[in-house]
């Protein structure tokens, strides 16, 4: 199944799936951990698609920050919204916040802090309730997600009401694993307000699945997109980092 090699960087010394423990003995990396889902996204694209731009994303990383340390994806997250659609497995956001908040408890012995690295909208209410207990606990621990913002700066069209299996998360996975797209089956849907979908769900919205058009979607934009969410991303990160660096930490 051919797809983007990971950069060279995020190999052995900043995978832990493929890692030892006594390597990681006298070493304090950021850990990041990639959180994604498997459900339905639409008739074009796999239902890993949040997981494999996590797990993309977290590598991107890795290959700009030395110190990152990229930990196995979590493949599962709170997608009942996606309730339905044959191959949608979900968590729901109570099990998803205790998986992630046990995740960076057990971090300590590895990591000096855990970046969430999340693909998934569905869980950000998830990482929410989690985050506000473990910084309460004195964990370090940042959740970032990609925004629409910045694909709205590079150009995409209609960026902001792109929900799901749209244009954006299409070209991400075109550049990432184009032999996983099946482009002649993608279909438009609508975009609907959030508060819709968070009330109804995707499929009396939408039978296919999409929340948006992946009209225009291409591997060049997928790159782009890709290379702006990892600018985004390192910039959250310097930021978190930022008051502990002045405070002498």
């Amino acid at each position: 199944m051919p797809t983007v090699p990971l950069p060279a960087h995020a190999t052995l010394m900043n995978n832990l799936g493929e890692s030892r423990w006594p390597r990681l003995r006298d070493q304090s990396p950021l850990l990041a951990v990639p959180l994604g889902s498997t459900e339905q996204h639409g008739p074009h694209l796999p239902l890993e698609t949040d997981t494999r731009i996590a797990r993309a994303l977290a590598d991107a990383l890795a290959a700009r920050l030395p110190d990152v340390l990229v930990a196995p994806a979590l493949a599962y997250g709170a997608s009942g919204e996606h309730a339905g659609f044959p191959g949608t497995l979900s968590l729901g956001s109570h099990v998803l916040a205790l998986a992630v908040i046990e995740l960076a408890r057990s971090a300590d012995t590895t990591a000096s802090g855990v970046v969430l690295v999340n693909g998934h909208g569905g869980n950000a209410s998830a990482l929410r309730a989690a985050i506000t207990l473990l910084r309460s606990e004195g964990r370090r621990v940042l959740a970032w997600t990609p925004r629409s913002v910045v694909a709205t700066r590079l150009g995409v069209p209609f960026a902001d009401t792109d929900l799901h299996a749209g244009r954006v998360e299409t070209s991400l996975m075109l550049h990432l694993a184009p032999d996983l797209v099946t482009l002649d089956r993608a279909a438009a849907g609508p975009s609907p307000p959030l508060a819709e979908l968070i009330r109804h769900g995707v499929r009396p919205l939408s039978p296919c699945g999409v929340l948006g058009d992946p009209a225009g979607a291409s591997p060049g934009e997928g790159a782009r997109l890709l290379r702006a969410y990892t600018d985004d991303l390192v910039a959250a990160i310097v930021r978190w980092q930022k008051p502990r660096e002045e405070d002498g930490a």
